[in-house]
């Protein structure tokens, strides 16, 4: 799919995604904030095999209709876009705009989404269930990031589709937010230690690596805060937003509670824990 005229869909993501995670690598390797308590390598591995997994349920939630020969609504955000222009779905439809003030609504409501969504997946139990697996890396760094898990991530892409199908944004603002979200996110996970003068400068519209830490921490009261992966305003506006860990940053710890032990780094524990009941 060309929402880009002359490049690819799958190829755009891709290189956006693999661009932002070496630079992030790297810079955590040049200017790391906190000591890793866990060995870096098998993290990683079941990190990355986890986000291996979900790309495999997305491209397969993308091509249901055509597996089951149905046809329905799209299950993929960016296909649910041109699926609603095309049957006139959606407010910005129906509405003459700019082009480029269609982008910037559509970037700020779908940022707005994702920042609800991040928030009920910690007040719903059963979302919470899953969306613990997240939260269960004992480091957070740019593979936390993408530390997700399967169902998650297709109830995700459901909840996308249906604020899509009613804003009725341009693909061509999708697939940017899309690209932005996952850069971001790598980047306010990532173990980087920036300036105070330029955190402080970033954080008032972009969530930093250090505001995003303070969710990670294993204190419920923090890691019931800073909700946003991209803008800040949300926490802000929402009574949401906590500046810096009680602790602070080298003496706080990340993850949570129970899960104070090696499992969360192996795969098979990761994928499982959601569906376990806790003694």
């Amino acid at each position: 799919m060309d929402v880009i005229p002359g490049l690819s869909e799958p190829v755009l993501r891709f290189s956006v995604f693999a661009g932002v995670f070496l630079v992030m690598a790297a810079l955590e390797v040049m200017l790391p904030k906190r000591e890793l308590t866990m060995p870096k390598g098998r993290r990683w591995l079941t990190n990355l095999s986890i986000v291996g997994i979900d790309s495999l349920f997305v491209r397969l939630m993308a091509n249901l209709p055509q597996i089951v020969g149905v046809a329905v609504v799209p299950i993929a955000a960016v296909a649910a876009a041109i699926w609603a222009e095309q049957a006139g779905w959606g407010l910005l439809n129906q509405i003459a705009l700019p082009g480029w003030l269609e982008v910037v609504i559509a970037l700020l409501v779908l940022d707005f989404a994702i920042w609800l969504q991040h928030l009920l997946s910690h007040k719903i139990p059963l979302l919470w269930r899953l969306h613990q697996v997240h939260h269960a890396d004992r480091d957070i760094d740019v593979t936390t990031a993408i530390r997700f898990h399967p169902v998650e991530i297709a109830l995700s892409m459901l909840y996308k589709i249906v604020w899509v199908l009613v804003l009725g944004p341009a693909a061509l603002a999708v697939v940017l937010f899309e690209v932005i979200l996952n850069g971001c996110a790598m980047f306010n996970h990532a173990n980087v230690a920036l300036p105070g003068w330029l955190d402080r400068a970033l954080r008032l519209v972009l969530v930093t690596p250090d505001m995003h830490r303070v969710h990670h921490s294993i204190e419920r009261r923090e890691h019931d805060s800073n909700y946003g992966f991209n803008l800040s305003i949300w926490d802000r506006l929402f009574a949401t937003y906590i500046a810096q860990p009680e602790r602070g940053h080298l003496g706080m710890t990340i993850g949570l509670k129970p899960y104070q032990t090696e499992e969360p780094a192996k795969l098979s524990w990761s994928l499982l824990v959601p569906f376990r009941r806790r003694g």
